[in-house]
């Protein structure tokens, strides 16, 4: 398990996955955060945040929602908005301790061009 929070701690994440690598996207959004991502499944991450911690960020196509903190701003996770799609998320790792996360491998994702993990 990897857990990760915002700087306040007010919005905690769990990752109950192994994780096989995780992501830096470079659409403009993601760049912009400075986020790295760990994708899974909705049932395989817990979030912990009373009602209102998050404002959420929703753009471009409007299939993700992307929450950060209310109180101190960081990026926390992203949710996809079309449950018929399926229940994909993703949290932030750079929210994570560095060292629970040093040995995974970092893919780079061209979300700002070809739509393709660039390895």
């Amino acid at each position: 398990m990897i857990e990760g929070s915002c700087h306040c701690g007010a919005v905690h994440f769990e990752v109950h996955k192994p994780l096989e690598w995780i992501t830096e996207c470079n659409c403009s959004v993601c760049r912009k955060l400075g986020t790295i991502w760990a994708h899974a499944d909705e049932s395989e991450i817990v979030l912990k945040h009373a009602s209102g911690a998050t404002i959420r960020y929703v753009w471009g196509d409007r299939t993700l929602a992307f929450h950060s903190c209310s109180t101190c701003g960081c990026t926390t996770h992203w949710l996809g908005l079309d449950k018929a799609a399926g229940t994909r998320m993703a949290v932030n790792m750079r929210l994570a301790n560095p060292a629970d996360i040093k040995g995974l491998r970092l893919r780079h994702f061209d979300g700002a061009d070809s739509w393709a993990y660039l390895d």
